[in-house]
C-alpha cells in the first residue's frame, strides 16, 4: 500500500494555498463516499439475488414434495415429467447458488456470509480406503546453510476421489496334468457360474440388478452406458441375465414370501400395477409395455 503523501507546514501556508488543499481533500473524501456508497448498492443488490434464489429453491422444494404427495395412487407421466424439471431447476439454482460471484472491487471489509447457506463439513468415513500420497519438498538440504534435513512432523490433509467402476476378464485356467505311468490325464472341474453358459459373473448381475431396480436405470439405458467403454451388451442379453437370476432368488423370494404372509397384520397402499392384457405387449388401457427394460 503506498504512503499517503507527507503534507505541507499549515502554518506557513498562504490563504490560497490553503484554501486549494482544502478543497483537493474534499474532491478526495466525496470520491472514496461515492465509492463506497456504490460497493454498498453492489453488495446490496447481490444479497438480494441470493435471497430470491433461496425463496426460488424453498419454492421448487414444496411444490416438488406436494406433487410427489400427489403420486400416492395412479402415477401419471405427465406428473413425473414436471418433476424431473423441477428437479433440475432446483440444481440449476443450486449450483448457481454456490458459484463464486464475478469479479468486483471489494470493500476493505468483507461482507459476513449469509448464515446457514452451507452444510458442515463432515469427515470423510473411515471405511474408505486410503491411499497415501507422500510430497516431499524440492530441497533435499536446508537452504539456508546447506545442511542435512531430519523428520520433524507432517501435515496431513484429505480429499475424497472417486475412481470409475470398470470391467475386467477373468480368465479360469485349468491345467491338464498327465499321469507317467499309465497317462490319465486329470483336471479340476470347472467352477459353477451363476448363469450356466453364461458369461456374467455374480457381481455383474448383481451391479445389473440393483442398477434396474434400485436406481431405476432400464436396460436400454445400462446398454448405452456399458457401450461407452468399449463394452457390448445387447438389452436381449442383459433381459436374459435378468431373467436367469430371477430364478435364481426364487428361493429368496419364497423365504420373504412365507415371512410377510406369516404376519398377523399387512399393510400396504392402493398404487395400482399396470396388468398385462392377453395380448402381448399390451396392458389392460392399451398403453404399451416394454417387456425388455
Amino acid at each position: 500500500m503506498a504512503a499517503s503523501p507527507a503534507l505541507p507546514n499549515l502554518d506557513t501556508l498562504p490563504p490560497e494555498a490553503l484554501r486549494a488543499l482544502l478543497r483537493a481533500q474534499q474532491q478526495t473524501l466525496t470520491l472514496q463516499a461515492e465509492e463506497l456508497v456504490a460497493q454498498r448498492e453492489q453488495l446490496h443488490a447481490k444479497d438480494e439475488q441470493l435471497a430470491g434464489r433461496q425463496a426460488e429453491i424453498e419454492r421448487l422444494q414444496l411444490l416438488i414434495a406436494k406433487l410427489r404427495r400427489m403420486q400416492f395412487g395412479r402415477r401419471s407421466e405427465k406428473l413425473e415429467r414436471q418433476i424431473e424439471q423441477l428437479e433440475l431447476q432446483l440444481d440449476e439454482l443450486a449450483t448457481a447458488s454456490a458459484e463464486p460471484p464475478a469479479a468486483s472491487p471489494a470493500p476493505e471489509a468483507a461482507a459476513p456470509a449469509a448464515p446457514g447457506r452451507k452444510p458442515a463439513r463432515r469427515p470423510l468415513p473411515g471405511h474408505l480406503p486410503r491411499q497415501k500420497r507422500t510430497i516431499l519438498p524440492k530441497e533435499t538440504a536446508c537452504p539456508d546453510c546447506g545442511g542435512a534435513l531430519k523428520a520433524l512432523g507432517e501435515d496431513v490433509s484429505e480429499i475424497l476421489e472417486y475412481v470409475p467402476a470398470h470391467f475386467q476378464v477373468i480368465q479360469q485356467v485349468r491345467p491338464k496334468l498327465a499321469c507317467t505311468h499309465c497317462d490319465k490325464i486329470v483336471q479340476a472341474e470347472a467352477p459353477s457360474r451363476p448363469i450356466a453358459r453364461g458369461l456374467a459373473g455374480p457381481g455383474l448381475l448383481a451391479h445389473v440388478l440393483v442398477s434396474k431396480y434400485c436406481d431405476h436405470l432400464p436396460l436400454y439405458r445400462q446398454e448405452e452406458i456399458y457401450a461407452r467403454v468399449g463394452v457390448e451388451l445387447e438389452r436381449t442379453t442383459l433381459a436374459d441375465w435378468v431373467g436367469g437370476a430371477s430364478q435364481l432368488l426364487a428361493p429368496l423370494v419364497e423365504a420373504l414370501r412365507r415371512h410377510v404372509m406369516g404376519a398377523a397384520k399387512l399393510h400396504a397402499d392402493d398404487t395400482p400395477v399396470p396388468v398385462l392384457a392377453p395380448r402381448p405387449g399390451k396392458n389392460e388401457n392399451g398403453a404399451t409395455v416394454d417387456l425388455c427394460s
